[in-house]
């Protein structure tokens, strides 16, 4: 497919990925429509001002026209005179997605929108009404009911006549026609709709209030801005909110259905939708209704999940709305090609482009028109089919078998055992000095070798392990991950170096341990002396020289910053188990891997999961379980992980929820989750949580905070014993494996501790045998260097930090068959190129895209005792094994 002669190019010569990116973003293959499950950040285009107007129109038409028919999309344009500031872009853009949607694609529905878009036009139009009358919320009601009517549907039927008779029966017929087929179905409809947006996202959100009634909280809300919007039709902070409602009902809207699956509205989103959005200079008609929706779109997307449309700003932006956004980075157009297909974050800040003049003056890169597939027919004729099929088996069953009650099954998953069942009577003793330097001492044993093999004339290089601080009490180690992932990597490196021995295209590596201090304080100082080192390497010997980096294990504000850092200096970066999504940011899009499924796709997995199997014990019944109705979410609002984790586990369970805000230290973040409760106590957290269960007996207590601090709130909870009497069903990251397995809960008979890991255990019978030699391998290594009994042996810490030092290495060791000294630039080659084999935690394959390897396995133990027991495995644990194969809750 040609672009025609004449039609505009996208106005930057360097955007040929950009532009490639933008068409796979916005309607990818049918196969791969997966990728369309993302909320791409804002992109912000930045045309010179005085060349505003023609930029503008070189851009939006550039990429607008490959989307013309095939694609919903929405243009915003600035407006003109005097009432372009007062206009509420949000409303204009769910009308131009609700009209322009091809034909038989979903999604082809906006309830949210039109009812928020009917109730806030109404008060727009009558402020006077409740300056004058007070409570409107019957007529908010009826003006929505009609409007609903007008649209057609199911309540077009309402706005008929009745019959017109004489007399009494006249009087009669007249009543019960207004009764009940126009005040009836519109009443119904109008519970159904109240419910609907509610529960869905606004009984959420502050302006709410606690109500669970829509047309009294609009209701409310006009009553609160009626006085406004009658002395300033077009007062700000009025308008800022009535937008804000209008894009979040929007936002809404756009992530149902789901993708994918079976259902045919599922199977029929193919695209993704698009808002282009002009943004004036400050002070021109227009610029205040633009920044006014880019505001209303960085508040909603904190609260709104996936999937969400891709929006693109191009005009002027002030100084002042560039600091309400986050004070974006300059990027170029390679660089923000990157982001097109990444899933933003609440309050990220939107990647900034600027559009030259002398782009604008070139002829640019041509845009091809997209080619999402298209359906013959509506989804309601497949659908309509499989009904009939459907039911027409049902009744033959039904003729054929006596009526049965079948009841759904309650077996407990993994059995009904506590996390004590079976568990030694005392945690298992650690040595957390003598582990840490047995590692250490290990690898420095190694490096020696490493130091022989320089001398001999082979070729060795060297590689940074960034590490936190070692544990130097017994109960940091059963917190800390570190002697794991140490024993993980000096494991690998031992391979390594036996197997040169033989093989002269393997590149010995030394490893250079360093330590970025208590749960990686320094981790960005520790990086910026790195990179002041490597910048001046010429100098040193060649076994020195570092071309890659392994580590950070935990995801924190100190390690993204340090990711940013090494990839600034181009420094290939291989993570082990920092999961969140927030660490693939900026600078580190470049050069950095990570080894581990990212939150996003963790929190979806165990949202389903809680939602879908049966893991809470039914009141009454210890030995019966239900899933889980309400999820009771405890987050650290200031640590990365925990408030990526606990933010998209929200977003992606389809129950009730609470939150709670925890942290010891009383450290909180700006952006706590809608409507968390800070505390800081683990006693006083105890009892919120207890009273929390006794509300909602049905519920799990979803845990992604830190190991340190579920300890202490676990300990609180045994001591109270307010609410131990029957079970408690907690769901945790990976973090709690930490912990887990050291036996520290031994005594704890009633809780029960479902967790993530990144492998399968030895014991369960689908492990592989690459799994089962390096348990026994680790199993040796631990006899030959420690002694005392191991927490460890089922955790997964050193299986990664092993797979990824394999990473590292196999990337090494291509790259120093095409280039002789082994350049960092030529190790990002090989990864971007992609690596893959088959690892300790399943089939490793990277394609080339710096994000975690495709489709990697995710394991949800149930802990009982002194051994985890693998109750759920997704992904390619092999090389023939895939999410989408397995179905719920993997699939999706």
């Amino acid at each position: 497919m040609t672009t025609p002669l004449g039609d505009p190019g996208f106005p930057n010569e360097q955007a040929t990925v950009f532009v490639r990116e933008f068409r796979v973003t916005v309607a990818p293959t049918y196969e791969n429509r997966a990728k369309l499950a993302t909320s791409p950040p804002l992109f912000l285009l930045r045309v010179p001002r005085a060349s505003y107007r023609t930029g503008v129109d070189r851009v939006v038409a550039a990429l607008a026209g490959a989307l013309r028919q095939r694609v919903p999309f929405a243009h915003l344009p600035a407006g003109t005179g005097e009432g372009a500031d007062a206009r509420l872009l949000s409303a204009g853009a769910g009308t131009q997605l609700s009209r322009s949607a091809p034909q038989h694609m979903t999604p082809d529905r906006f309830p949210h929108f039109h009812v928020m878009c009917d109730l806030v036009g109404y008060i727009r139009s009558h402020p006077q009404e409740w300056a004058d009358n007070g409570n409107q919320e019957a007529e908010l009601r009826a003006h929505a009911g009609e409007r609903r009517a007008h649209r057609g549907g199911a309540l077009a039927f309402t706005r008929m006549e009745g019959p017109a008779l004489d007399g009494l029966a006249g009087f009669l017929a007249g009543l019960s026609w207004l009764s009940f087929v126009q005040l009836l179905p519109r009443r119904i409809w109008a519970r159904h709709i109240s419910r609907k947006v509610m529960r869905a996202w606004l009984g959420a959100e502050p302006v709410a209030q606690g109500s669970n009634n829509l047309f009294r909280v609009m209701d409310h809300l006009a009553a609160e801005r009626s006085v406004q919007l009658v002395d300033d039709a077009a007062h700000e902070e009025t308008l800022q909110e009535f937008d804000w409602l209008l894009l979040r009902a929007l936002l809404e809207d756009l992530r149902r259905p789901a993708i994918g699956r079976v259902l045919p509205g599922r199977r029929r989103r193919t695209s993704r939708p698009v808002l282009f959005l002009e943004l004036p200079p400050a002070g021109e008609p227009g610029a205040r209704a633009a920044e006014r929706f880019l505001r209303s779109l960085r508040r909603a997307r904190a609260t709104a999940g996936p999937p969400g449309p891709l929006v693109v700003a191009v005009g002027v932006p002030s100084d002042a709305l560039l600091r309400e956004l986050g004070d974006p980075a300059e990027s170029t157009f390679p660089e923000a090609s990157v982001h097109l297909a990444a899933d933003g974050t609440a309050g990220e800040p939107p990647v900034l482009v600027t559009v030259s003049g002398a782009d604008l003056a070139a002829r640019g890169v041509p845009v091809l028109p997209v080619d999402p597939k298209t359906f013959r027919f509506s989804r309601y004729v497949p659908a309509t089919i499989v009904s009939g099929v459907t039911t027409l088996a049902l009744l033959t069953t039904g003729l054929l078998l006596r009526p049965v009650v079948f009841p759904p099954p309650r077996d407990c998953l993994g059995g009904t055992g506590s996390v004590a069942e079976s568990a030694p009577t005392e945690p298992v003793p650690v040595q957390a000095t003598a582990w840490y330097e047995a590692a250490v001492r290990t690898i420095d044993q190694q490096n020696a070798r490493v130091e022989q093999y320089a001398a001999q004339g082979r070729r060795v290089r060297t590689v940074v392990a960034f590490v936190s601080d070692p544990p130097t009490t017994d109960d940091e180690t059963r917190f800390d991950g570190t002697i794991p992932e140490l024993r993980g990597i000096a494991m690998w490196q031992e391979r390594l170096i036996r197997e040169a021995a033989a093989d002269d295209s393997l590149i010995p590596l030394r490893v250079d341990v360093r330590e970025a201090g208590v749960a990686f304080h320094d981790a960005e100082r520790e990086a910026d002396k790195l990179v002041a080192e490597v910048a001046d390497e010429k100098s040193v010997p060649a076994s020195d020289r570092v071309v890659g980096v392994l580590g950070f294990a935990q995801s924190r504000t100190e390690t993204q910053a340090a990711l940013q850092d090494l990839g600034d200096a181009g420094i290939p970066t291989i993570g082990t188990t920092a999961t969140a999504d927030e660490m693939l940011t900026g600078s580190a899009a470049l050069t950095y891997w990570p080894s581990t499924p990212f939150n996003s796709r963790e929190a979806r997995i165990e949202a389903d999961f809680a939602r879908t199997e049966n893991i809470v014990a039914e009141p009454g019944f210890e030995d019966r379980c239900v899933p889980a109705e309400h999820a009771i979410v405890i987050e650290s609002s200031a640590d990365l992980y925990s408030h990526s984790l606990a933010r998209r586990f929200v977003g992606d369970f389809d129950g009730t929820h609470q939150v709670f805000d925890f942290d010891q230290e009383g450290r909180f973040g700006s952006t706590p989750l809608s409507g968390a409760v800070s505390e800081h106590g683990a006693a006083s957290l105890a009892r919120a949580l207890c009273d929390a269960l006794e509300d909602e007996p049905d519920s799990v207590v979803y845990w992604s905070a830190r190991a340190k601090d579920f300890t202490a709130l676990i300990n609180s909870m045994d001591t109270a014993g307010t609410c131990t009497s029957r079970d408690v069903t907690v769901l945790g990251g990976n973090e709690l494996t930490n912990v887990a397995q050291t036996g520290a809960f031994a005594n704890k008979d009633w809780l029960r501790l479902y967790y993530s890991a990144h492998r399968l255990p030895t014991d369960d019978p689908g492990a592989s045998d690459r799994t089962r030699q390096f348990v026994a391998d680790y199993d040796a290594f631990v006899k030959a260097t420690t002694a005392g009994t191991d927490p460890w042996r089922q955790d997964g810490h050193s299986a990664v930090s092993y797979d990824a030092f394999h990473v590292l290495s196999q990337a090494v060791r291509q790259a120093g068959l095409a280039d002789p000294d082994i350049e960092r630039k030529s190790v990002l080659l090989v990864l971007q190129a992609g690596i893959a084999f088959n690892g300790a935690t399943g089939y490793v394959s990277y394609d080339g895209a710096n994000a975690p390897p495709r489709d990697k396995t995710l394991v949800l133990l149930r802990q009982t005792g002194d051994r985890p027991k693998a109750v759920l495995a997704c992904g390619a644990y092999d090389q023939h094994r895939s999410s989408e194969a397995q179905g719920p809750p993997c699939a999706g």
